[in-house]
């Protein structure tokens, strides 16, 4: 069902969604009947060979590479935060920021070994979203504005977009989102964030249950529930999803926050997040089961919750190791090594 409206800012997003580029089975194929002349046993790499299709699909190469992998951290502030949501006060965004730009965080370390690059976009830090247990985070010409921008995180000419993000207070919106979009109560998305203490998770589940109540039953279109219950972070990364499809960018998302922007797109159309891998389970919130509702398994299951784009690295480097030995292993005639009789 469509709620777009006549002449609405969401509308050239709706129509980038609905012409994203199909995966290509050729190039799976091709993946495939290499695969089967390999000099392994058929299937004994297990999920590697299953990444090395995904990203012949959706990079549409029959030898997928990675060659120019990215991580993007998007960073915005939040107007809940002033409700006491978070373990931290809102001005450690800027200081992490800074942090990224001095190499100083763990992600810094992360792509320094596995010799990713990284690029970080803050999202006007000085200005909060308004407070989503008030008001609605953006009007539709300011959520569109953020999303196009997000956009531009795909113009660098990589061939893996690992995406991340830093904001004091953010898992309170993400808590938001999953609840508008899949029900329940706020208690049942919620987690403790940067390491809040009962009371700050009793506030965490306040703000989160007001913020949805606000919605009322209107229609949970994903892009409205962005709009009123998101933040820029959240919207920038939808944006850099979309773009990526489009110029054939395979897509690892990091935790709990990152996923709300795949959640969003697959809200929208299931359709618009296959070109997308959940990079690790978060022990934030339910994590785990928004993975499960969109049918998505994790790279990793590593006890994660840093955000950063940490766990994205990681599995990031899992996908070029996959893509390494798909295209670097000998087949049994190059190698002279007897097939199974």
């Amino acid at each position: 069902m469509s709620h777009a409206r006549s002449g609405s800012p969401f509308d050239d997003f709706r129509a980038l969604i609905a012409k994203m580029p199909p995966v290509d089975a050729e190039a799976v194929a091709a993946v495939r009947k290499r695969d089967a002349m390999l000099t392994k046993p058929a299937g004994s790499l297990g999920k590697l060979e299953s990444y090395a299709e995904w990203l012949a699909a959706h990079q549409g190469k029959s030898k997928p590479v990675v060659e120019r992998p990215m991580v993007c951290i998007f960073a915005a502030n939040h107007g809940v935060a002033a409700k006491g949501v978070s373990a931290f006060p809102a001005s450690v965004t800027h200081q992490m920021v800074a942090n990224f730009s001095a190499g100083g965080a763990a992600i810094n370390q992360m792509c320094k070994s596995f010799n990713f690059g990284l690029r970080v976009f803050e999202l006007a830090l000085d200005v909060p979203t308004p407070d989503i247990t008030e008001q609605d985070a953006f009007d539709e010409a300011g959520c569109a504005a953020t999303m196009a921008y997000g956009m531009e995180a795909a113009a660098d000419g990589m061939d893996l977009m690992m995406i991340g993000e830093m904001g004091i207070g953010n898992t309170t919106v993400a808590a938001a989102i999953y609840h508008a979009l899949y029900g329940g109560t706020a208690a049942d998305w919620i987690g403790r964030g940067t390491g809040v203490d009962d009371a700050g998770l009793e506030r965490k589940r306040a703000a989160v249950t007001a913020a949805v109540a606000r919605l009322g039953d209107s229609p949970r279109d994903g892009l409205e529930v962005l709009r009123r219950v998101g933040g820029r972070e959240i919207a920038a990364m939808v944006g850099a999803v979309v773009a990526a499809r489009h110029q054939r960018i395979p897509v690892i998302a990091d935790g709990y926050v990152a996923t709300a922007a795949i959640a969003i797109l697959h809200a929208i159309d299931p359709r618009a997040v296959e070109h997308v891998l959940i990079g690790h389970a978060s022990v934030e919130g339910a994590h785990r089961d928004v993975i499960a509702r969109m049918g998505k398994e994790p790279v990793v299951d590593f006890n994660l919750r840093l955000g950063e784009g940490t766990g994205a690295a990681i599995a990031g480097a899992i996908v070029r190791a996959a893509a390494d030995t798909h295209n670097g292993m000998a087949t049994f005639g190059e190698a002279g090594v007897d097939e199974k009789g």
